[in-house]
């Protein structure tokens, strides 16, 4: 065990994006989604049961639940209901280990997880999202900031002051249990919303059908112009905010995007401008509140980079820092913090130089990947850096996997898809390619810091954005120069690297700039659309198998795939799992659990979607039996009608391999 000067401290973000982050001391040891490690998108965690995420950490750190200091919870639903119970958790254990448990609020492990990564002596921290904690779950100090007590109330806005090792809640604005996105009023289609983050769930909702696409929200937005006033949205009374809801009456229609284009336009914008004009409020609230000039900002809303740059240039702080974390899973890391200031008392102000908590997978790991992935070739290479800037600069699109994965839901240069900006067809090949996504959405430029300058206009302001949290206007003479990463507005989402905290992938970009005259690359997150950031060097492999990848970088090594090697239809698929790990609970409907089995611990998942459960079963009758190409199978669901289109079934599979349950050869079984 740790002494008692750098124990072991476990923080649990208890989320519907849930994570786990492991200390030892102040030092942040690993932090892991949950999402990354099961292939589930959004994958949650619950304190009661054994989550991948918790084992990956104490994996990761060589060490057992027992020789834990501390668990610290933070929990989005109740910290008391059942499925928070981490007393019952089997895997921890912590009442037979010994191992103390506390518990704080959602907010308040955002708050925590913010300003320990800020590298300020103090702060003024705001936390905005949809939905926190429940009023049961905040502490004394943060009940006594409440600004209008609410009955059932869940947090939606707080301000803090943050100094050394303490938190003080300045103000906390709470919604009734529910009503931070409820149903739609009679007559409207759009649901009503009672927080920030409801405002764009609701809109999310509204034009794409899924409440969590937020951020396509935000990528939409200039596309269209500010018709409904912010007052449409909400109102500030006498300090409170008021949520009007009134913009709902302005839609009825159910068909989703890309119908009624420019009605949807029209309401990401204003609901863009309204997010921005609430944003701005609160942190001049908290000018009035707190004499910091440090701003710390964070929550699933501090993901929004166009609001984040007006808060740069507008707010008048001296220094603002947006977690890039900001989501749900860097709550696991204010979690983990609140318990080592609790053990130790100690707070070493240390900045956050670059987003990656992930295990580090070495020269050994990558080789078993490669050997045990079918139609990978490795491509001889003395100067990986300059290799791939001739790739790039030949049109290639590049998967880039080099060290410890990033924690936030921006790839930074760990786990990015990489192209030349400068191509005209940039984000078309890219979307029709590998990430299938709405043509709209904008896709990042990296540069080097050092010459955001004579890129961007940022006169009169810092030009640091080390975790593509900000947004920028290019200088009118530079846009057609790269138009795959100019935005329909002029802007830029961007990142900034540095050879300190960038290492290699700085030197990538300092090469192609070299080369080029252009200090900036495209780059997207390793992943296709609806499907977690890979993790693993075979996540990263099968990512290129099935997609029109080019190449993937895997650390030094380049890999490709090989020529005779057409697209994973012309792969066999066979089981990994025994049919006994497949079980039909004989609930109706009908479902299927599968009970897998990971580098991390086990997994039982339950897929209850019909039509996936139907392929399923007729997979395990035996159709899917290693003998018969992927293509072969879709074209006998095809021919007997079975229902699915080709990109639900191509779809079905890729999850079914993230989730362990089945593989793909070259050849089929009994060929020799």
């Amino acid at each position: 065990m740790a002494s008692k000067s750098e124990p072991w401290i476990l923080g649990l973000s208890a989320s519907h994006n849930g994570a786990a982050c492991l200390l030892q001391g102040d030092r942040i040891v690993v932090a892991i989604q949950e999402e990354r490690l099961i292939g589930l998108k959004r994958a949650p965690l619950n304190g009661r049961r054994p989550s991948l995420a918790v084992h990956y950490c104490l994996q990761e750190a060589g060490i057992g639940p027992s020789d834990l200091d501390l668990v610290v919870l933070s929990a989005q639903l109740p910290s008391r209901s059942p499925e928070n119970d981490v007393r019952s958790n089997p895997f921890l254990n912590v009442v037979a280990n010994g191992v103390p448990l506390e518990v704080i609020s959602h907010h308040a492990g955002h708050a925590f997880s913010a300003f320990a990564t800020s590298g300020y002596a103090d702060a003024a921290v705001l936390v905005v999202d949809g939905m926190g904690s429940p009023q049961a779950d905040l502490s004394a100090d943060e009940r006594s900031a409440i600004v209008e007590p609410v009955t059932d109330g869940w947090e939606t806005t707080s301000l803090y002051a943050a100094s050394g090792t303490d938190l003080k809640a300045l103000e906390k604005h709470l919604v009734k249990d529910g009503a931070w996105l409820d149903e739609p009023p009679p007559g409207s289609s759009m649901k009503t919303f009672g927080s920030l983050g409801g405002i764009f769930s609701a809109s999310a909702e509204q034009i794409f059908g899924d409440e969590s696409e937020a951020g396509k929200v935000m990528g939409l937005a200039p596309y269209g112009s500010p018709v409904f006033a912010a007052e449409e949205f909400f109102e500030v009374v006498e300090g409170r905010f008021i949520f009007r809801n009134a913009v709902q009456r302005r839609f009825s229609q159910q068909a989703r995007w890309p119908a009624f284009q420019q009605e949807y336009q029209d309401l990401a914008c204003s609901a863009q401008v309204a997010l921005e004009q609430a944003i701005l409020y609160f942190v001049e609230r908290l000018r009035e509140l707190c004499p910091s000039e440090n701003l710390v900002y964070v929550g699933g809303v501090a993901l929004n980079s166009v609001a984040n740059e007006r808060i740069v240039r507008e707010s008048g702080y001296r220094r603002v820092y947006v977690m890039p974390a900001a989501e749900d899973s860097g709550v696991a890391i204010g979690a983990a913090y609140y318990g080592a200031w609790k053990l130790t008392g100690r707070y070493t102000p240390r900045p956050l130089l670059r987003d990656g908590f992930g295990h580090t997978y070495n020269a050994e790991n990558i080789s078993r990947a490669i050997t045990s992935t079918p139609a990978i070739r490795t491509v001889e290479s003395t100067d990986t850096v300059s290799d791939v800037v001739n790739l790039l600069t030949g049109g290639s699109i590049v998967g880039w996997f080099a060290g410890p994965a990033e924690l936030g839901p921006r790839a930074l240069g760990q786990r990015s898809i990489l192209c030349d900006p400068r191509r005209p067809d940039a984000k078309e090949r890219l979307n029709s390619r590998v990430k299938h996504r709405e043509a709209f959405r904008p896709f990042a430029p990296v540069i080097l810091l050092e010459e955001v300058a004579n890129w961007f206009d940022v006169e009169g302001v810092d030009p640091v954005s080390p975790f593509m949290l900000r947004v920028m206007d290019f200088l009118e003479d530079k846009k057609d120069k790269v138009p795959g990463v100019v935005h329909v507005d002029g802007t830029g989402r961007v990142q900034t690297v540095t050879q300190e905290a960038n290492g290699t992938y700085y030197e990538l970009v300092k090469r192609f700039h070299e080369k080029t005259g252009v200090p900036i690359l495209l780059n997207t997150s390793f992943n296709v659309m609806g499907e977690p950031i890979v993790e693993t060097p075979e996540d990263a492999l099968w990512c290129l198998l099935m997609t029109q990848l080019d190449y993937c970088v895997l650390e030094e090594r380049i890999v490709g795939k090989k020529e005779a090697f057409d697209t994973f239809f012309s792969l066999y698929p066979y089981w990994i799992i025994p049919e006994s790990a497949i079980t039909w609970p004989p609930a109706r409907p009908r479902s299927v659990t599968l009970h897998v089995q990971t580098p991390w611990g086990k997994q039982s998942l339950a897929i209850a979607d019909p039509h996936k459960v139907h392929v399923i079963e007729r997979l395990v009758g035996g159709l899917l039996d290693g003998k018969t190409t992927t293509e072969e199978l879709f074209s006998k669901f095809s021919s007997e009608g079975e229902p699915g289109s080709e990109s639900f079934l191509i779809r079905l599979f890729a999850l079914l391999r993230r989730l362990r349950v089945i593989s793909f050869r070259e050849t089929p079984f009994g060929s020799g």
